[in-house]
Order: C-alpha cells, then sequence, then structure tokens
C-alpha cells in the first residue's frame, strides 16, 4: 500500500480519485485579470486544484540574458514581465479558496517560499528546475507541509538526496515524474519512470508533470499508478505566454479530468464473473439444444444437437462433448434445450 496525504482537506494517493492540477503558471503574462478568467474557467470544468509560480527575481537569479527553448527572449525579461507582487498573489489565493478550490504554488527562491508560508499556503509544489537545489529544499520543509516536488532534468541518484530531506523532516512528500522538454515528444515521456520510482521510493505518492500534446500520456499514467496529474493550463490557446503553446484549455482540462477518473475507477479487480453479468448470461450463452425432432433411444450427434443461444437451458456449451454419443431416453421436439434427464 503506498502513501497518502491531505492537501487542503483532500486526500491525495493511489485509493483516491486523480488530482488535476491546472498549471496556470504565468501564463497570465503578469495579468491578473487572465488569471481570474483562468480560474474561473477551470472551475466550471469541474478542476480542483489550479497552481500558480511565484518570482520574487531578485532572490531567485542574477541579471541574465539566459533564453529558455520554448521562448524568444532572456528567462529575466520574462519573468520581469509576468511576476505577480505580493498584493496580487494574495489575492490570487483568495479567490481561489473563495471558489473552493486547492491554492498551489511554485517558489523558485527562500524569498518566494516565505511569501507563501506569510499567506499560509497548505502545502508546496517545488518545480524541476528546483529537484537538486537542495538548500532551498531543506528551507521549505522546515514550514513542516506536505511536499509536491518535480523530476525533471534529475535521475535516481540526484532524487534520493531531496528525499532524504523529505523523510528526515517527516514532511508528505509526491513524486512527479517530468521530462523537461517543451513540447516532450511521446518517445521522450518514458511513463516506465512511474515504475521505476515505486520501486525506489516506496514512500512517495507518485505522479505526472506532463508537457507533452494533449492527455494522453497522463491518461495512461494513471493506469500506472499516477495520483497526481499536472499540465500547463490556459483559457485561450491565441493568448501569448511561453507556456501556451504546451497548454491544454478548458475543454481538455475538462476532459482529463472526466477520464482520469473514469480510468481510476477502471482499475483493479480480478478476472471472475460479477453477479451484475448474470442478467447478460441469460441471453449472451448458448446451451445444447435439439437440431431436429428425436426419437426416443436415437444416439445424439452433431447432426441432432448442437449449442444455440439463449443461455436459460439446462446443459451450457461447455458440456457439449459430453452429450455426444448418449441415447435420448424419450422422444425430444425440435429447438428444445436439452436437459440432463432427457438421455442416459
Amino acid at each position: 500500500m503506498r502513501p497518502e496525504f491531505l492537501l487542503s482537506g483532500r486526500a491525495v494517493g493511489p485509493h483516491h480519485p486523480p488530482l488535476v492540477i491546472a498549471e496556470i503558471g504565468i501564463n497570465h503574462e503578469g495579468n491578473v485579470e487572465k488569471a481570474i478568467r483562468m480560474v474561473d474557467d477551470a472551475k466550471a470544468n469541474g478542476c480542483e486544484c489550479v497552481k500558480f509560480q511565484c518570482h520574487v527575481i531578485e532572490d531567485e537569479m542574477i541579471p541574465n540574458r539566459v533564453i529558455p527553448g520554448n521562448a524568444t527572449e532572456s528567462i529575466w525579461d520574462i519573468m520581469a514581465r509576468c511576476a505577480l507582487t505580493e498584493e496580487e498573489d494574495r489575492y490570487l489565493k483568495r479567490y481561489v479558496e473563495d471558489m473552493g478550490m486547492i491554492y498551489l504554488s511554485t517558489p523558485f527562491s527562500r524569498a518566494a517560499a516565505r511569501r507563501l508560508e506569510q499567506m499560509g499556503v497548505d502545502a508546496y509544489k517545488i518545480g524541476s528546475g528546483e529537484c537538486n537545489n537542495y538548500p532551498l529544499i531543506q528551507h521549505i520543509v522546515g514550514y513542516g507541509k506536505p511536499v509536491i516536488l518535480s523530476t525533471g532534468m534529475n535521475d535516481v541518484s540526484t532524487i534520493t538526496p531531496a528525499v532524504e530531506i523529505f523523510r528526515k523532516a517527516k514532511v508528505p512528500f509526491a513524486l512527479m515524474h517530468c521530462t523537461s522538454m517543451y513540447p516532450t515528444p511521446y518517445e521522450q515521456v518514458r511513463l516506465g519512470a512511474l515504475q521505476e520510482l515505486a520501486g525506489v521510493f516506496p514512500d512517495a505518492v507518485l505522479g505526472l508533470s506532463d508537457h507533452s500534446l494533449g492527455n494522453y500520456t497522463c491518461f495512461a499514467s494513471v493506469a500506472l499508478g499516477a495520483s497526481i496529474l499536472e499540465k500547463h493550463y490556459t483559457s485561450d490557446k491565441s493568448w501569448p505566454g511561453p507556456d501556451v503553446p504546451i497548454s491544454i484549455d478548458p475543454f481538455e482540462l475538462k476532459d482529463l479530468i472526466y477520464g482520469s477518473r473514469a480510468i481510476y475507477q477502471s482499475l483493479g479487480g480480478c478476472k471472475d464473473i460479477l453477479p451484475e453479468e448474470k442478467p447478460t448470461i441469460a441471453f449472451a450463452y448458448a446451451c445444447v439444444v435439439s437440431l431436429c425432432d428425436i426419437p426416443a433411444g436415437a444416439e445424439l450427434t452433431t447432426e441432432n444437437i448442437w449449442v444455440k443461444r439463449p443461455g436459460t437451458g439446462a446443459i451450457k456449451a461447455v458440456d457439449y462433448e459430453r452429450v455426444l454419443g448418449r441415447h435420448a431416453q424419450r422422444s425430444i421436439a425440435r429447438d428444445a434445450q436439452l436437459t440432463w434427464s432427457d438421455f442416459k
């Protein structure tokens, strides 16, 4: 049995429907009204949880001209344009929670983590870029709250020290398999990593933070043990934004929520006959029947008996071979379902 934990009162783990996180991130491009629109659309389509990013740029990075692979401007310029103020972060948290949803945010620095803690968040989401930023992880677990850690650009050797920090601090945690390519080609998603993580870290709740196009890989991951699904999300794919091209829209979000729950409900069980299948047996099974009028004493052969629907007779098709070669004890009319008393 794998572990589970509570996220704002919502149980998360393999014995509960998958939690779908709509990653708004910085798709709002610093526009709070856009952020509100995305929250509203997520709520309207059944989403329980939305996630933002908390950027305090001066504490996060030094001035630089590094351009991400999915952008045309530097990461400094992107964050300078997209970062929200503390007042805006607080406003969005209140708005999300007033809607009855779970608010998550990813801190990218100590200052961001402090801001979120002062805001009273219930848990922390740590991005793949910080998976091996052990000083920051150590700082975050000091708050004693559940942590969801994405593991893109890392392997077991670099994930292990982060897990040891979680274990030592005794905080509940989830590990999100992730490939940091935007978009991720399907052949690079590597869903087998979920089973590897399950074997190496049996005390971790598992999930998938997915950057491939569409919902296919998320659906598959549920069958492989993912309890948390995270996708970049936008209300309108025509909006500008570095993550919009790999984002799902409200229609796809609704499909992800419905589909992942349907797959979860389909898991488990064994190959036996359900009581609810019995009514179908009545018409779907075949029974041994007479092909013609059979006089008393006649031998039962492939020429005068066969198997036909419905399945309401006494002798099912499975016993057909046992009947062949017997002799009728009484005359049998055509199209009669045979009984064991009909022959010697």
